[in-house]
This record gives C-alpha cells, structure tokens and sequence, in this order.
C-alpha cells in the first residue's frame, strides 16, 4: 500500500472516529473548539472562555448551551458541562505514549461551514514551553504542522487511529502549532476539574515588560539600569492595585528572590499561596521602597503576562 493511500486510510479512521466529538465553542463563527471527552464532558482551552456559559455547537449543527465545570487560565485548561446527546467520546492514547519528531498526527475541527475538517501534518518538536493566558509557562509543549484554522485551539490532536494525543492549545505561525500532550498528568488535571476541582494559585495582578525593554526604558530616561520587573500594568482592584504599586515601577526582589525573569515571580506567587502575602523591593524611578502585598487567588481571566504572552 503506498504512503498516499494509507494516510487516505488514516484521514478515513480519524474522521469517522473523532468527527463527532470535536465541537465548536462560541456562538457564530466561534471562539475555539473543543472536543467530548465523556458523556456531557467537552474540554477545551480556558481562553475560549468567555463567561460562566457558552455554546457548544457540534458537527451535525446542534448547539447546545454549557456550562464551565471548572477552568484552569494558568494551564489553559477548560472542561464543559454539556448534552452531548450519546457522541462517543475521544478515545485517549495510552498514557504515556510517545510522541517524537516525524510521528504523523491529525487534527479534527468543526468549521463555521459545517461538517467536519481532518487535516494532517507531523510532530515537528517536543518539550516546547509557551506561555499561558495568565502569562506562566505551559511546559512540554508538541510542536506540529498539522494546519488548524483560525479558532481551532481547545481540539484535539490525533494519531493515526484516532487517539487523543494532545489538545491543541496555541498558533506559532508559519505553519506550527503547540499542543498540550495528552499525557498521565493531563489527564489527572482534567479529572480534577471534571469534579469542579480548579487549582488555587496566588497572582500579583501586574503586567509586566520584557527584562530587556525594561533596562532600555529606565536608561531612556536617565535611570540606572537594574536588573528586575518592570511593571507596564496594573490590573485595577487587583493585590499589586491595593498595595499602590505602579505602572513603572520595577520589581527587584519578592522575599529573599531576586526577580530577574518573569518566571521568578511566578515561582514565588506560587509559594506563597493565594492567601498569603509578600514583600517586594520596588524602585520607584531612583528610590527604592518595600511594598507590602496580601495575595489573592485570581478570577476569570486576571493575569500576571509577560509582553511575550501568547494564548
């Protein structure tokens, strides 16, 4: 048989299999896509999200109003409760199973249009790390070439027999896409916000310019160059808005931590807990303060981003 008809083969097994259960999310031409893990269970991106409900529309046309289980903005995770009127569910891969550059993979989406799109590509990397809505690494990211239109994040990503092997989550351009691989810990995360279960994560409420941009900004205007955060951002009635810190403050250190890459910061938000506080060295242009914060678990979409945030 050659390569052309077996992938012919696989497009067939692919369709027939997971066609039904990737969904549309958002009224319209749609926000994102999603795809029936369960009985009543979509899972989708949490960026997607817009509200406390959403449409769902599926591939036969159905739309069905759902309602969000439990979302994850710090992993971009999202799972719906919906009537999914009997759709057999996605069928995931192995838990562990492998996915390495060159394995062929499939991606299935409900267009605008109707009906059902398989298109195909390959694994084109493995362990990326990108960014989520709420600006903190997304880590063992799969790159892919499999084309998705615009909207398609929160579908699913497939092998040649039609098993989840990662939900598509962000465009690169260019023709690449990043993946969450459908691995044994997403999969313990899903189950968790399958029972409404969202993890509890601090945030400072600050978005923040790249450590570059910050030295280059603060020389512009005849300040020394430090390393730190600086802030470009603040998010109103957030922990930082409450403490008085500024746009254009930059953050020196969080604790005993020198915040030298936005990364750092997350690191400590994460120790201290959504209920805990934090002290920050703050140069406010030439004069350094220390600002006293009480955290707080964040809502909806609030973020602490990068400028590189993607979603």
């Amino acid at each position: 048989m050659s390569l052309i008809n077996e992938l012919q083969d696989a497009a067939d097994r692919v369709l027939t299999r997971v066609g039904p259960a990737a969904v549309r999310i958002g009224r319209g031409r749609g926000r994102g896509a999603g795809v029936v893990i369960a009985d009543g269970v979509v899972l989708t991106n949490a960026h997607n999200l817009r509200d406390r409900t959403t449409s769902v529309t599926f591939a036969d046309g159905r739309t069905e109003q759902a309602t969000v289980t439990a979302a994850d903005y710090t992993d971009d995770l999202a799972v719906l409760g919906v009537d999914t009127a009997g759709i057999t569910p996605v069928e995931w891969a192995p838990g562990q199973a492998s996915l390495s550059v060159g394995t062929v993979v499939f991606t299935v989406t409900s267009p605008p249009i109707g009906g059902t799109r398989v298109t195909w590509g390959a694994v084109s990397g493995v362990d990326r790390s990108f960014r989520g809505p709420q600006g903190r690494p997304i880590r063992s990211g799969v790159e892919h070439t499999a084309p998705l239109r615009r909207g398609a994040s929160g579908g699913p990503l497939v092998d040649a027999e039609g098993r989840l092997v990662a939900l598509n989550t962000h465009r690169l351009g260019d023709g690449f896409y990043l993946a969450q691989p459908a691995d044994d810990d997403l999969r313990t995360r899903v189950a968790s916000l399958e029972k409404g279960e969202a993890p509890s994560r601090a945030y400072l409420g600050v978005a923040l310019a790249p450590p570059h941009a910050a030295r280059r900004m603060r020389e512009a205007v005849g300040l020394e160059a430090r390393e730190g955060l600086l802030v470009r951002g603040v998010e109103d009635g957030s922990p930082a808005d409450r403490a008085g810190i500024r746009r254009g403050d930059l953050l020196v250190t969080a604790g005993d931590t020198d915040l030298l890459v936005p990364d750092d910061l997350y690191g400590v938000l994460d120790g201290a807990g959504p209920r805990g506080g934090l002290s920050l060295k703050v140069l406010r242009g030439a004069d350094a303060i220390t600002v006293e914060v009480s955290l707080a678990e964040p809502t909806g979409e609030a973020t602490d981003a990068p400028a590189d945030a993607g979603d």
